[in-house]
């Protein structure tokens, strides 16, 4: 009997430490996360907008009368001098309307003529009471007539010699041309483009700018223009003119942005980046994407406590969502820590831990007595 009694005992003392062991709690993991610290007003806001290199003068220049072109003298690409002849209309045309006008011209400075010798005869039998006083008017009425008819001969004498300067097409200023819209033998109107001439003194960039961000223009306090073939050299810039109104189809603002000392690298029609340097807000801080949690709709942080290494969420107002982070405006104060990574992860009160390699923009928070690694409920 005492034998099966030492058994019984035996497997109530294992039962007894059976149970004993199924309520042992699982091993709690402290999460490690990364962390970065928030400081308000050193933030630099950077833009960058990519736009097209443009002369900041150029024209198109016509021929002011219609023809037949019979030279052209320049191609594109070719640089010209300020009164250089560029083309030619056939002068056939304007020279015989100019020879007309000569000849109007001269009938009527001989009718202009005849009737002043009249009206002087008159004026001679007038005084010796020959004629009355109403023919003596009469001759000055033709004599008037005359003199304006005769005026009017020259002036037309005058736009036909002018329209006959026409029939030749020359440079108003130094540059280099940048298109060509007419070949000789080919019949043009008056004002129709010929060729564009694009003066070489002064380089721009023009860009397109998004509504929501054209305020960036006017806080920049530095500009910089950057060829996408030389990325390395910035050439000094600064803002020339801003439309004002809106394209109705882009909702963009055209800029120009005037290179303040271009050279020879800056081509015509090449790809040019626009970065914009400009002090931040002196209560906004930037942070990583990775940083922004949504609470019911509304954009949150966490916030990490050093001295109970525990993570609370924060509700936080985001003023403008960029390629390289978001900017806080309120709900944070220099030298809090933030999680940057895993926030969907987390719970309000959790206990987490820095992660060293991890941190940005600073080096983690020692926190005293921090656990290595799973730590065991007792």
């Amino acid at each position: 009997m005492k034998r099966p009694m030492r058994f019984l005992m035996s497997l109530l003392v294992l039962a007894a430490f059976a149970g004993c062991a199924k309520h042992e709690s699982a091993p709690l993991i402290v999460r490690p996360v990364q962390l970065t610290q928030v400081t308000l007003g050193t933030m630099a806001e950077t833009a960058g907008f990519a736009g097209e290199v443009k002369p900041r003068h150029e024209a198109d220049l016509a021929f002011r009368i219609g023809g037949k072109i019979v030279a052209r003298n320049v191609d594109v690409g070719g640089r010209v001098k300020k009164g250089q002849i560029l083309a030619r209309l056939d002068p056939a045309d304007v020279a015989l309307q100019s020879e007309a006008a000569k000849a109007s011209a001269a009938a009527a400075g001989a009718e202009y003529t005849y009737a002043k010798a009249e009206f002087e005869r008159y004026q001679s039998l007038f005084a010796q009471n020959f004629v009355s006083g109403s023919a003596l008017d009469q001759k000055q009425n033709a004599l008037n007539a005359n003199a304006a008819k005769y005026d009017q001969a020259k002036a037309q004498l005058a736009v036909a010699r002018n329209q006959s300067a026409y029939a030749t097409l020359v440079a108003p200023d130094d540059g280099v041309v940048t298109a060509v819209g007419a070949e000789a033998g080919q019949v043009v109107a008056a004002g129709q483009s010929v060729m564009k001439l694009a003066r070489e003194d002064e380089r721009e960039v023009a860009i397109s700018v998004p509504e929501n961000r054209i305020g960036e223009l006017t806080r920049a306090k530095e500009i910089g223009v950057a060829l996408a073939a030389n990325p390395q050299k910035i050439f000094p810039a600064r803002v020339r003119e801003i439309s004002p109104a809106v394209d109705p189809a882009t909702r963009t603002f055209a800029v120009r942005v005037a290179v303040l000392a271009p050279d020879a690298s800056l081509q015509w029609g090449m790809t040019a980046t626009v970065g914009l340097i400009a002090q931040g807000p002196a209560d906004a801080a930037l942070l990583p994407l990775t940083t922004l949690y949504r609470q019911d709709g509304q954009p949150a942080v966490w916030i990490y406590d050093e001295t109970t290494q525990k993570v609370a969420l924060r509700l936080v107002t985001v003023g403008q969502y960029r390629e390289d982070g978001i900017i806080v405006t309120s709900g944070l104060a220099t030298g809090e820590w933030v999680v940057t990574a895993g926030v969907h992860k987390l719970q309000p009160g959790q206990t987490v831990r820095p992660y060293e390699g991890g941190a940005q923009g600073a080096e983690p928070p020692a926190a005293a007595n921090r656990p290595a690694g799973p730590v065991a409920k007792s």
